[in-house]
């Protein structure tokens, strides 16, 4: 991944930026629940899907980062937990596993950090090759509102207690989230039509696309793009 002081500075406060975030846990939980594992999570970030996947159904959980200072922060709260993840230093553009499996998650709209299609067809590539005939790859992602980026862009905001701002660069499809300190994380959005896309050349399938965690269907009025996608 690409920045990566950038997440590491992100990290002491990422329990605050994400907490505001909670029902894609159960939605991450039961996708682990009917996978035999083990479970695999790009993005692995601070655990905050990882911990209860490993607590709720007992089974392997391995997290992928590219910032150690993100894994750092998922083994503590996994040592509080009192449950085990193996985690690994590493980039999901290159993700090797030396086993296969039947689930591959990335909560949080993580793949929105790779900066080109090239990048995420790569992890696309690289996940349809860790999976077992029939598993699973499972993903989020906002789906880009003009009205949003209207309203707070360009704008010094406070978010529990964190102090940011959110700088659109149109031409590129990139948003950069900074914070007060002067590091940046940068995220490209990508529409519903480059997924559909991404799953098609990766030869893998789609299973559901959903527009929230309930399970609701995508529509045009949908706020985020969730994908459950199948290997044949």
């Amino acid at each position: 991944m690409t920045h990566v002081s950038g997440y590491d500075a992100f990290a002491p406060v990422y329990d605050a930026w994400s907490g505001h975030m909670t029902e894609d846990v159960d939605f991450y939980v039961s996708l682990a629940e009917d996978a035999r594992g083990p479970i695999v999570e790009l993005a692995v970030g601070n655990g905050r899907i990882a911990v209860p996947i490993a607590e709720r159904t007992g089974k392997r959980v391995i997290g992928i980062d590219a910032s150690r200072a993100m894994l750092a922060g998922a083994a503590e709260r996994a040592a509080a937990a009192g449950v085990e993840l193996d985690l690994r230093a590493g980039d999901m553009r290159e993700l090797v596993l030396d086993e296969p499996t039947d689930l591959v998650i990335c909560p949080f709209r993580s793949l929105l950090h790779l900066p080109t299609r090239e990048d995420r067809l790569e992890v696309f590539r690289r996940v349809e090759t860790a999976l077992e005939k029939g598993g699973r790859f499972s993903w989020n992602a906002f789906v880009f509102d003009p009205a949003i980026a209207e309203e707070i862009g360009g704008e010094w905001r406070d978010q529990a207690g964190i102090r940011h701002r959110v700088d659109y660069h149109f031409d590129e499809r990139r948003v950069d989230l900074t914070l007060d300190g002067g590091a940046t994380v940068p995220l490209w959005w990508v529409d519903p039509a480059e997924w559909d896309g991404l799953v098609a050349d990766s030869g893998l399938e789609v299973e559901a696309r959903y527009g929230w965690f309930d399970r609701t269907p995508f529509d045009d009025a949908s706020p985020e793009a969730i994908y459950v996608v199948r290997k044949p």
